[in-house]
């Protein structure tokens, strides 16, 4: 959790904005692949990539 806090505390004072789209972006394929390993919706989530 410390990283995340001290990710977000950089955003705040570099007012690197656009890192959080691509942060966003990062977890939900990390949930994806996280989801889609062990379950019976595997073969749909790798035909998205």
């Amino acid at each position: 959790m410390e990283f995340l806090k001290d990710m977000f505390q950089f955003m705040m004072e570099r007012k690197k904005w656009w890192l959080i789209p691509m942060i966003i972006v990062l977890l939900l394929v990390g949930i994806l692949v996280v989801i889609g390993g062990g379950t019976a919706a595997a073969p749909f989530v790798y035909t998205l990539f």
